[in-house]
């Protein structure tokens, strides 16, 4: 390695996003998401007639239309917030280490891809990649997704980098105090809502019976992050949003819990969700609008969403501590 090389670098990667928000873009990002064995396991050649039948000819439109309304002058929020995620993170890095850590940015699916941050980091002269999924719980539908993903960018390179994986995060103490002060923030803002409902992507419930971890880090993070808020038992919830398909999903439901709450007029709700790094479709659309929409017309007085982390400093003191956690021997 080169003298005036990085010691190593660092691979930050989230799920990725349609490049505009419209039915052409979300039907190619949407092909390519679904195809994917780890998100969709069903046989292939059923499944190609009911994707390409049935899927990418009727939900594009809807959506695209999910998308706009979210849309910045930027681009989709996710890459907005991974960006910026990836620039504080690199700035970070350099305070802590007093060393330019080349961090790049991509995406499972769509772009920026695994090829093109693999060759920014490999003209950075890197040999030793930590790869930093932002994933806080494991999901093989998630970080094993992105495993696949750079398995097969890396499968035509004539040389293969050493790699570590930060596999989850879901319980360590600086990512439990940052959500724990991003509520405290919000309520000292806003107020505090009678419910808080800490609701996470959920998986098919198959896939937890066959060993992914993911639901009961989720759950292990919402008992960390309440025991830290000081919560009783009767005041949260961990749920789990976002289904699709007919099969039954891990429990319990976001929106069936919401449109509960709404009958029995709970009162004011506050919803977080702890498993995205970054606001996008599923927190600013799904969360903030759509389920609002729904406790509301269940009989719901007051709802509010709390935001993801996104760039908050705190945040990125995290994902250093991880970094530097995850490389002692390549400094």
């Amino acid at each position: 390695m080169a003298s005036d090389s990085a010691p190593y670098g660092v691979l930050l990667v989230n799920l990725g996003t349609p490049k505009e928000p419209t039915p052409a873009a979300v039907r190619e990002y949407l092909a390519e998401f679904l195809w994917d064995r780890r998100v969709v396991d069903a046989p292939r050649p059923l499944w190609w007639l009911i994707l390409n039948g049935i899927i990418l000819r009727f939900r594009p439109g809807r959506v695209a239309k999910a998308y706009a309304s979210i849309w910045r002058e930027d681009g989709s929020p996710l890459m907005h917030y991974s960006k910026a995620q990836q620039r504080a993170l690199q700035a970070a890095l350099k305070q802590h280490t007093g060393k330019d850590i080349p961090v790049e940015l991509a995406m499972t699916y769509g772009e920026p891809s695994m090829e093109q941050a693999g060759m920014a980091l490999r003209k950075a002269g890197v040999e030793n990649i930590l790869v930093l999924p932002l994933y806080p719980q494991f999901s093989a539908s998630t970080t094993g997704a992105v495993y696949d993903r750079l398995a097969k960018a890396l499968s035509r390179c004539p040389h293969l980098p050493e790699t570590r994986w930060v596999n989850e995060y879901h319980a360590h103490p600086l990512y439990i105090k940052a959500l724990a002060d991003s509520v405290r923030e919000y309520w000292q803002q806003h107020g505090q809502g009678d419910r808080l409902m800490m609701s996470f992507h959920g998986i098919p419930q198959r896939y937890a019976d066959n060993g992914d971890p993911y639901p009961q880090q989720c759950k292990q993070t919402a008992r960390l992050l309440a025991s830290e808020l000081g919560l009783a038992d009767s005041q949260w919830i961990c749920s789990f949003q976002s289904r699709f398909g007919r099969e039954e999903w891990v429990k319990p439901y976001t929106d069936y819990t919401l449109e509960e709450w709404g009958e029995k007029k709970v009162g004011r709700v506050d919803i977080i969700s702890p498993a995205f790094a970054a606001d996008c479709l599923e927190t600013l659309e799904e969360l903030a609008v759509e389920n609002r929409e729904t406790y509301l017309e269940a009989g719901g007085s007051d709802y509010h969403y709390i935001p993801c982390l996104n760039d908050r400093q705190d945040h990125i003191e995290l994902l250093a501590q991880l970094v530097a956690s995850n490389t002692v021997g390549w400094e």
